[in-house]
């Protein structure tokens, strides 16, 4: 048994999003009750919480019960708010409304998975660096030009505390553990769930292009990671030659071979896949899309995506929205204003 640190229970609030992740959810809590086994003392005192309060069921329908905000009061060490699914698009003003007073009381904050989405919208996010799961970070630069969102396992800045979701909260919680108990705990919570290999936050979220493609010879990965890292602004051929350190007909051979399609080719298949994903995690006008991912207009843009998917984007975004649960509440137009408290 180690013990930790003395003093009271930290408490340790969830606010569970319909559609959250379960493994996000079990990531961030299961360390935290470890740390009280091990010590043999209750570390963190852990509340969850909801809209309405009652079984809150996870996208794979597990469940925790939950305490309606109503009666939840603002007494926490740290709020978490964990989200799945499209957060962008989540509009509960009465939720927003209490975590800006929660902010307004001194409560840190945190958001797991798509929870800095939620936080974002509420208006308490100005002037803190956070992350956010991967496959929200470019919607949410579009929807918060302003925002200061880092690609990051997790991001800790004062009293916001951020997290990609999936296995990210372990690490975090490795951190905030070792801060408040010592290393020493830290590092048994990790041995106990077998998560030796301890992540910093800087760690990429997702598999790299290079890897994703199999890529060997060094020119052909610095295209890859030229092309991803200028998606709105594409290079030219002889930039990307240039820059890679061969020849535009030698890197042309290579693309091929490897690709199977040319440079060119190649590099606007991942623009349209980057402009298919902003496409499906908002709600943003098509010029802007289409801007987003490099195309000079819209007309442009929509003659590239209907030959790479073989429909326009207009119809792919409609065919989505038809698949949507019937019973999912109505949303708020991503591109809109959103009102008071909004960034």
């Amino acid at each position: 048994m180690i013990d930790g640190n003395h003093g009271s229970a930290r408490r340790y609030g969830f606010l569970l999003i319909e559609g959250y992740a379960l493994m996000s959810a079990a990531s961030a809590v299961e360390p935290l009750r470890a740390a009280n086994l091990l010590s043999g003392r209750t570390l963190y005192d852990l509340s969850f919480i909801s809209a309405k309060g009652g079984w809150m069921r996870s996208s794979v329908s597990g469940a925790f019960e939950t305490e309606p905000v109503s009666e939840a009061g603002t007494d926490f060490d740290i709020l978490f708010v964990v989200a799945g699914g499209n957060p962008l698009t989540y509009r509960d003003d009465r939720i927003l409304a209490w975590l800006r007073r929660l902010a307004r009381s001194g409560v840190p904050l945190g958001g797991i998975s798509g929870g800095a989405a939620i936080l974002a919208a509420a208006g308490v996010m100005s002037s803190r660096r956070f992350t956010i799961h991967w496959q929200h970070i470019d919607a949410m630069r579009e929807v918060y030009p302003e925002a200061l969102i880092e690609r990051r396992l997790f991001v800790i800045d004062r009293d916001r505390f951020t997290c990609a979701g999936g296995m990210a909260p372990l690490d975090m919680a490795h951190a905030l553990i070792a801060s408040d108990h010592g290393v020493e705990l830290a590092r048994a919570v990790s041995d106990w769930f077998i998560h030796t290999g301890i992540r910093q936050a800087e760690a990429p979220q997702q598999l790299d292009p290079v890897r994703r493609y199999d890529l060997h010879h060094p020119a052909l990965v610095a295209m890859v990671q030229l092309m991803t890292s200028h998606i709105a602004d594409p290079l030219k051929l002889e930039d990307l030659a240039h820059l890679s350190g061969i020849g535009g007909r030698q890197l042309e051979r290579l693309t091929k071979n490897q690709l199977g399609q040319s440079v060119m080719q190649f590099y606007r298949s991942l623009r349209l896949e980057k402009a298919d994903e902003i496409l499906r995690q908002s709600n943003l006008p098509l010029v802007e899309v289409a801007l987003a991912t490099g195309f000079s207009n819209r007309s442009h843009f929509s003659r590239a995506f209907q030959a790479h998917f073989g429909m326009g984007p207009a119809t792919r975004r409609k065919r989505r929205g038809r698949e949507e649960a019937p019973d999912q509440p109505d949303r708020r137009i991503l591109g809109e204003k959103l009102s008071s408290g909004a960034q």
